[in-house]
């Protein structure tokens, strides 16, 4: 198992080799979550949630576009799957502007708590790896991400930077995490990228993917996080529930005008 001394030291060569993994012969077919034209077997967030009543969310040219509605209001939320999930395999692309606070929720309840990949795509965020959001939430974060805005206030380059709460981690938090600088080599700068979320068990192994490269592997089951406990969350999120994406709530989460944009959602029960 991967212990803290070694979590940043995971070779390149060691990430790059683990591709997407072959899906066994009794899993069933994948199926798109997502028409490309409307938002048929998607809902926001019933009630209001932390952050908000639900977002502004749009189908736009075959994409779906979150943002806070009415924009740079602070009021976001959660697009829900009508259907629950347990065991599956979701892959997905995503294109978020430089600045909002998004991500992939799963396991989601209808109140928003669920686990999430973060797609926190602005300074100090992170894009790949675990939080669990809910009542006693914890971050998995092992390493943060921070811009360079040009001229024409584009994204012209990303660098990372350590967590602090990352570097007080005991042995065993992930299984297995890439390094800082493996997920610079994978990620495409203002283009679109590929997610892929494994998710299998009462106390989840989750394993995530961007563009093919493996980034983590948690283990519900024997995790040593700080503030995790596999009982509690079993109990708050129990064994399914909805694929969710997130507009944070908050003026600071989100500057008015940008926007995440997903397509190409597709999920294999497992």
């Amino acid at each position: 198992m991967l212990n803290r001394r070694d979590l940043l030291k995971v070779s390149a060569v060691t990430a790059t080799g683990s591709l997407l993994a072959p899906l066994g012969a009794a899993e069933s077919d994948d199926a798109s979550l997502f028409d490309g034209k409307s938002l048929d077997g998607w809902h926001p967030n019933p009630k209001r949630i932390g952050h908000g009543t639900g977002g502004r969310w749009r189908v736009v040219d075959g994409v779906i576009t979150g943002e806070q509605e009415p924009p740079g209001s602070g009021n976001g939320g959660l697009l829900l799957t009508d259907r629950q999930f347990a065991d599956f395999d979701l892959t997905l692309e995503m294109n978020p502007d430089w600045g909002p606070d998004s991500g992939v929720f799963f396991r989601c309840t209808q109140d928003g708590a669920g686990f999430q990949m973060y797609v926190d795509y602005h300074d100090s965020g992170n894009v790949g790896h675990l939080r669990g959001e809910m009542p006693g939430s914890f971050a998995i974060m092992p390493f943060k991400i921070f811009g360079t805005v040009d001229g024409q206030s584009h994204l012209a380059e990303l660098r990372t930077g350590p967590d602090p709460r990352a570097e007080k981690w005991p042995d065993d938090v992930y299984e297995y995490c890439c390094t800082a600088e493996d997920w610079l080599r994978v990620w495409k700068l203002n283009d679109w990228n590929t997610a892929r979320i494994r998710c299998v068990g009462k106390y989840p192994q989750i394993t995530t993917w961007i563009n093919g490269v493996r980034l983590c592997h948690f283990n519900g089951e024997t995790s040593t996080l700080p503030g995790y406990d596999k009982e509690r969350v079993f109990g708050l999120l129990g064994r399914e529930g909805s694929i969710g994406l997130q507009v944070h709530g908050g003026l600071k989460a989100w500057p008015k005008g940008t926007q995440c944009r997903w397509r190409n959602l597709r999920i294999r029960e497992l």
